[in-house]
């Protein structure tokens, strides 16, 4: 009996992991929450084909020198006493033959991550490892919903920016106010709907499931991916796969954070 192989299937890639030393070499605003940082140096052998990939960075204590420990079946193996904060980023821009890395920060609260993304500046350093694993959605499906808050926006973008002309995409993103909405360059035939909190605190608010629910959708099969605030994200995948009909094959619920929670990250 021949296996019937779904084309529609997502596809995982597996990355050898390696560790980054990077030097800050520009830094830009690009809204005023959201600061694009480049980093420099060794990227050799690196690799990120999802768009929703995400790279460890890794943030020591003021005062103390990075430094690039081994790599063991459970990560970065760093000697006792001296592991750093890590927290997830999606690759957003690189140039391998050039060295430089692009990392979209969220500059919101005092964790480790806003807190150096804040305070940086050229000549800096940052500890990046990884991706060591890709999902890759193959250009299968008749349209794309791209849904999440602001912590998305860089796997998002890159989403929206990877579609090719005739691909349908609708996006719906949850941000703080019309200051933070971006713009992206892409050929596909792109819906995108800008969802503002206009101050209330992020997390609290039902914006993007409220827009899911009242959003008329296209005809076909479609793949969505949904990121940010681990309720909302849940809620939104609950909705489409229980009262839209979608295929939960087909849909990626990404929790990349939890409110009232340092670190948190859940994927369903």
């Amino acid at each position: 009996m021949t296996e019937t192989i779904d084309p529609r299937a997502a596809r995982r890639v597996r990355h050898d992991t390696r560790l980054r030393l990077l030097t800050v070499t520009a830094i830009t605003d690009i809204t005023p929450l959201m600061r694009r940082i480049r980093l420099e140096g060794d990227l050799e052998g690196f690799a990120s084909p999802g768009h929703a990939d995400h790279i460890k960075a890794f943030f020591f204590p003021e005062g103390v020198t990075p430094l690039l420990p081994p790599i063991g079946p459970n990560g970065a193996e760093f000697p006792p006493g001296t592991r750093p904060e890590m927290r997830d980023y999606t690759p957003r821009f690189w140039n391998i033959a050039q060295g430089w890395i692009e990392l979209d920060f969220v500059l919101h609260g005092d964790g480790p991550a806003a807190s150096w993304a804040a305070a940086a500046a050229p000549g800096k350093t940052l500890v990046i490892g990884g991706p060591r694993g890709s999902l890759v959605i193959p250009m299968a499906f008749d349209w794309y919903l791209l849904a999440g808050d602001e912590t998305a926006l860089p796997a998002i973008g890159r989403r929206i920016e990877e579609l090719p002309a005739g691909a349908r995409v609708l996006a719906l993103i949850e941000v703080d106010n019309a200051a933070e909405e971006q713009r992206f360059d892409t050929e596909a035939d792109l819906t995108l709907t800008y969802l503002h909190r206009n101050g209330a605190p992020a997390g609290t608010t039902s914006l993007v499931l409220d827009a899911a629910r009242a959003a008329r959708f296209p005809e076909g099969v479609a793949y969505a991916y949904i990121a940010g605030e681990v309720g909302m994200a849940k809620s939104v995948r609950a909705h489409l796969t229980e009262s839209r009909g979608f295929n939960p094959e087909y849909v990626k619920a990404a929790g990349y954070w939890r409110l009232g929670v340092a670190d948190a990250h859940e994927d369903h």
